[in-house]
């Protein structure tokens, strides 16, 4: 890696870091609902929709009041979705006539955004309209966001909060307005504003056709933007006919792009995701979407500090996902800086296949983005809920593709998605002090609150779904013809294909190695039902460990209480993180992306 790479890294992660305290702080505010300075412009935005809503600000809710409702509000928007997807023929705002969806394809389309994963099992631009992509899309990216952000503020109240003896947590319908009108839309229309600045297309108009330098020659039956061939070629038994023009396609993209971004959705508003020009088209269009990308979930971990009354805890927490994160990100930059250890088995020269492999791993990435920037991208997208590229994961080294599937199997708590990831990091803490308190004999507690029987119970199975999920899918899919038949790649490469998709979609991750033909009715729905249960037991569990804390009282530090914002603690939960991945997928891992690297450099 040259020193330039070097320096792109360290800008990275230090501005990453200089917005952590005035975001953390600013959100902190928001939840606390103390002026915040856009309260005095949206307040009486908020007010209003709490009155056509019927919502009393100040009403509490139970756990397992707060949690129905969260499920009803996702449930309606997993039918609106899937209603639009199936409509879209009939629905304005649909200048290239694009059909109705499959229903396989919609429901796994609807539980993909409606969970914060955005897996796209089909072709942005040749399958949907600017209707589905706004009215449908690009709204659960916003709702889907503040959802896991709403959960995670209720598991703080009921942290912070002494014996209320009735479980309450806070209101649903307030947590979730605030987060969209104060945090996502706001900084959502900073970030889509300079993208268009940046050149990401918006615009409502037709795709556009464009007069070609030199002809194409294509089946004349099989024109389209995706299949353009060079001068000369053609399939076989076809008769070539020559090409002047090439349809682009556009549309509202910038707008879908910083919320996909900023809520770690991910997804892509065209099929190449953030590798098209369209989507992300300069240097610092790049960087930016790749900060926005870790700035929220970031953020939430000061938040956190300053809503427990102690900003030592936000940082310690965000010192344990360091403590993964960048170990795993020097792996992949590292594995992708070299040269293809495949093109070099070619009698031992680059020469031999004329490939120059000076800027390492090039295969899948874009020369414009190169291999440090595809790398980081690839990290941080695996590290959060995001699943966005700038680069085909598919054409990663065996060790690089191991980083970003073993992130997103740590269960997405290094990060993770916006307020998913923090939550299921404190069921991480909360089994870390349990560990601990059976190490010295006494009972555990986590910021003044006895950790017992019953958050035990519920953070193990926090820990344990996401793992079900993805061991028992990938068996499913190799033990079945139809789950086979999909992998384009036979072998260890194959296998690691179909474990990655169960992978990111009981993670809620969304990314995806392009080997895998998923868009057939075996994935669409396994898949999706793991996107479902991997978001909403999970969602149910952290509540109701929320509640249980809720209606405990506060106890005060002893001298046997274990410090939970010290270097000790601080290495004791990241290890915890590690070994439950370790322990879950280290013989899975065996069998895809370790053999793999072993065979590629034997």
């Amino acid at each position: 890696m040259t020193a330039g790479g070097l320096v792109q890294l360290g800008l990275y992660v230090a501005v990453l870091l200089a917005l952590v305290k005035p975001l953390g702080w600013y959100m902190a505010r928001v939840y606390e609902g103390r002026p915040c300075g856009l309260d005095r412009v949206l307040g009486p935005v908020e007010r209003l929709l709490y009155r056509l809503a019927g919502v009393r600000a100040d009403d509490e809710m139970r756990w397992t009041t707060y949690a129905w409702a969260l499920l009803l509000f996702n449930g309606l928007g997993l039918a609106a979705v899937f209603a639009l997807q199936m409509l879209q023929s009939a629905l304005p705002l649909n200048p290239q006539q694009f059909g109705g969806v499959k229903p396989d394809l919609a429901f796994n389309t609807a539980a993909s955004f409606v969970t914060n994963t955005n897996w796209q099992s089909y072709s942005g631009e040749t399958t949907l309209s600017y209707f589905t992509q706004m009215l449908g899309l690009t709204v659960q990216n916003f709702v889907s966001a503040a959802s896991g952000m709403a959960v995670l503020v209720a598991l703080i109240r009921g942290i912070v909060r002494r014996s209320t003896g009735q479980q309450e947590i806070g209101n649903f319908w307030v947590d979730l307005t605030r987060t969209v009108l104060y945090i996502l839309l706001p900084l959502s229309l900073v970030l889509a504003v300079v993208l268009v600045s940046q050149g990401v297309v918006q615009t409502f108009g037709p795709y556009q056709q464009i007069e070609l330098l030199q002809p194409m020659h294509v089946a004349a039956d099989n024109w389209s933007s995706s299949n353009v061939q060079p001068h000369g070629t053609h399939n076989a038994g076809e008769t070539p006919a020559p090409r002047w023009t090439q349809t682009l396609a556009v549309g509202p993209a910038a707008s879908q792009v910083a919320i996909k971004q900023l809520g770690t959705n991910g997804g892509g508003f065209f099929n190449a995701n953030s590798c098209h020009p369209f989507e992300n088209p300069t240097p610092l269009s790049n960087f930016l979407e790749m900060l926005a990308i870790l700035l929220i979930p970031a953020a939430l971990c000061y938040t956190f500090g300053r809503l427990v009354g102690d900003t030592r805890q936000g940082w310690a927490l965000l010192a344990a996902m360091g403590l993964v994160f960048l170990p795993m990100l020097a792996l992949c930059v590292a594995s992708e800086s070299r040269s293809n250890s495949a093109l070099r088995s070619f009698g031992g020269a680059v020469a031999a296949v004329g490939v120059d492999q000076a800027a390492g791993n090039m295969e899948g990435k874009e020369v414009r983005i190169g291999a440090v920037n595809g790398a980081l991208w690839a990290t941080v997208t695996t590290a959060t809920s995001n699943g966005s590229v700038n680069s085909m994961h598919d054409s990663l080294t065996p060790l690089g593709g191991l980083v970003g599937l073993w992130m997103m199997q740590l269960g997405e708590v290094i990060f993770g998605g916006v307020g998913s990831g923090l939550y299921g990091m404190l069921m991480f803490a909360v089994i870390a002090v349990f560990v601990a308190g059976l190490m010295v004999g006494r009972t555990p507690e986590y910021l003044g609150k006895k950790i017992e029987a019953f958050e035990m119970k519920m953070a193990s199975l926090v820990i344990l779904i996401p793992p079900l999920l993805v061991l028992s899918g990938t068996a499913a899919a190799t033990m079945t013809e139809t789950g086979r038949s999909a992998v384009g790649n036979p072998g260890p490469h194959g296998f690691t294909e179909m474990l990655y998709a169960f992978s990111s979609a009981a993670n809620n991750n969304g990314s995806a190695l392009a080997g895998l033909s998923v868009d057939r009715p075996f994935y669409n729905i396994a898949l999706g039902l793991a996107m479902l249960t991997g978001r909403y037991a999970l969602a149910a569990a952290v509540l109701a460990v929320a509640g249980s804390l809720a209606s405990k009282k506060t106890v005060p530090p002893s001298p046997g209480t274990l410090p939970t914002h010290r270097p000790l603690f601080v290495i004791l939960l990241a290890v915890m993180v590690v070994i439950v991945g370790a322990l879950a997928f280290l013989p899975a891992l065996g069998l895809g992306p370790i053999v793999e690297h072993l065979m590629f450099n034997r």
